[in-house]
């Protein structure tokens, strides 16, 4: 019984060092040679000049970065990842805002580390909805320094709007599913009247096979009905003592 004590109390000691370590101070933490105010003000400083862009501003910024990107690819023969990265937050950020009203300030910020990858999660407040915007940094080994891989800009849903969307996701997916159940139904169906198209010719050669049996021909040797008549008219002639002349042979018809 002590045993099992010592166990359960080494245990639950374990457990609360686990998550001291865990609830570390995310300020208090190096993200690859940023820390977290840095991230912070770099995310901030690039969502609030975006949000002051109008559409075609935003327009020319893309173009810009892009022509930036070709020519950086061209000269050091690698993608440009920070530039892509701006590129995917401005075009995101062009068809999500266009139906959340307008701007009003920034909202929640966090920081998530996970390896060699850390998230970072600015909320923007607009009038109708709020957007969620996620920069994506990935360790450089070569650098010794995080960089910006990907960006984008998200609505911010509520449960009742995501609960709303998977239902019907659910419901789209059990719908496709059953209407290609009905297909393959309808389609092993019709296998059967496939079959018959061709069985009412086969069943017509056979009747016809059937209703016409082989004739058999048969040729009659005259010669030897002749002989046989003579033969027989000799015999009753001897036997009456008469000639043969008053004696008419008829034919035989053969059935």
């Amino acid at each position: 019984m002590k045993k099992k004590l010592s166990l359960m109390l080494c245990l639950c000691i374990m457990a609360l060092t686990l998550a001291a370590c865990g609830s570390a101070d995310p300020q208090d933490v190096d993200y690859g040679g940023m820390s977290y105010s840095d991230l912070q003000s770099s995310a901030q400083n690039l969502v609030t000049s975006i949000a002051a862009f109008s559409e075609e501003e935003l327009s020319a910024a893309i173009e810009t970065n892009e022509q930036y990107a070709k020519q950086y690819a061209k000269q050091y023969g690698r993608e440009y990842t920070e530039a892509e990265a701006v590129i995917s937050l401005l075009q995101s950020w062009l068809d999500t805002t266009s139906d959340v009203g307008t701007f009003v300030g920034l909202g929640e910020f966090s920081i998530d580390k996970t390896s060699d990858t850390v998230t970072v999660d600015q909320i923007v407040n607009f009038s109708e909805r709020d957007v969620d915007v996620t920069f994506v940094y990935e360790y450089n080994y070569l650098t010794e320094e995080i960089e910006m891989t990907d960006a984008t800009a998200d609505i911010v849903y509520t449960l009742g709007e995501k609960l709303e969307k998977a239902a019907l996701n659910t419901l789209m997916g059990m719908g496709t599913v059953f209407c290609v159940l009905i297909l393959i139904s309808l389609i092993i169906y019709c296998f059967k009247f496939i079959s018959k198209v061709g069985a009412p010719k086969k069943e017509t050669a056979k009747t016809e096979a059937t209703k016409a049996p082989a004739v058999e021909t048969v040729n009659e040797n005259l010669t030897d009905d002749l002989e046989l008549v003579a033969v027989i008219s000799a015999a009753i002639a001897a036997s009456e003592g008469t000639s043969t002349d008053s004696f008419v042979v008829r034919s035989i018809h053969r059935r």
